[in-house]
């Protein structure tokens, strides 16, 4: 009785005192398994550029002890121990930087690999944002994780502000049927279930291969022109528009090339899960603008 009353006093005594009280935390990933640590997580290894950047928002850049190639922004993340490319992982760099909890995205890292480091007894949150509103729980999910939960409460209302925003200006504008082109050759595009198809619906938009459960499905020329999308939206790799995109041009009969209607979003505001993923949102709701400004008179 005694002894319990002692604790209760020192930890009243440490907030107080401003001390850390270390706690237990736990969350939900996408998976809809918990993960449960001791205390906050102070060695974090990212196995995706988007998770690091968030891991940055959430106010947990300095608790990334490792991530992978291409987590560039913020500019601190480039002075990170890389340990691989997000789909091969170098296992042996990872257990060497004796990390307390791993980050991990579900549909890019390999199964295999994160068995392996489940293996180990290391905790894996794993990531698969598919909404808009889904960036949002996440930053503050890892928040929680990393000790910085204040911080990342801030970033993610600030977050559903935005997309709020966008949501008003643009909800109710007229639909435009939207091929988007995520690379030539194989020609894929988006399903339905993948984030940048909830980008397109915010925008007003119409997913014309919406109806495909497929994250990243292949088609075919053949069905795009089928398809006949009102606007084209490309991005590629790298921060350039991609030449490629200019290849409908050879099928005027689009409607989308009949009005110039072929756009580009770089790759980094559309493709990464991220707070920044609103800034190439409000980009792509700007050029559906304009697909709906060259419509014909009627």
């Amino acid at each position: 009785m005694h002894c319990s009353l002692f604790r209760q006093l020192l930890v009243v005594w440490l907030l107080a005192a401003g001390q850390p009280v270390h706690a237990e935390v736990s969350v939900t990933d996408d998976t809809s398994a918990t993960i449960r640590l001791a205390q906050p997580a102070k060695r974090i290894v990212s196995l995706a550029p988007h998770l690091t950047e968030t891991l940055f928002a959430a106010g947990a850049g300095e608790r990334i002890v490792g991530t992978v190639e291409y987590s560039e922004y913020p500019s601190a993340a480039s002075r990170i121990t890389r340990v691989g490319g997000y789909s091969r992982i170098d296992l042996e760099r990872v257990t060497a930087l004796r990390p307390d909890l791993i980050v991990a995205w579900q549909s890019g890292n390999a199964a295999a690999h994160l068995d392996r480091l489940r293996g180990l007894g290391i905790p894996i949150y794993l990531s698969q944002p598919n909404q808009l509103a889904d960036v949002a729980g996440e930053i503050e999910r890892l928040g929680v994780l990393a000790g910085s939960a204040a911080v990342a409460r801030s970033t993610a209302e600030r977050f559903r502000q935005r997309l709020a925003g966008l949501q008003r200006r643009y909800g109710s504008r007229p639909s435009v049927r939207t091929f988007y082109q995520i690379w030539k050759q194989p020609l894929m595009t988006v399903g339905g279930r993948q984030i940048i198809s909830d980008v397109i619906h915010l925008c007003g938009g119409n997913n014309v291969f919406g109806q495909l459960s497929t994250m990243a499905p292949t088609v075919t020329v053949e069905a795009v022109i089928a398809a006949n999308p009102e606007a084209i939206v490309a991005s590629g790799m790298d921060e350039a528009r991609p030449e490629w995109l200019d290849d409908w041009r050879r099928w005027p009969s689009i409607t989308a090339v009949a009005r110039d209607n072929l756009f580009f979003v770089p790759p980094d505001l559309i493709q990464r899960h991220t707070p920044r993923l609103l800034d190439g949102a409000e980009r792509l709701c700007q050029q559906l603008e304009t697909a709906r400004s060259r419509r014909p008179a009627e």
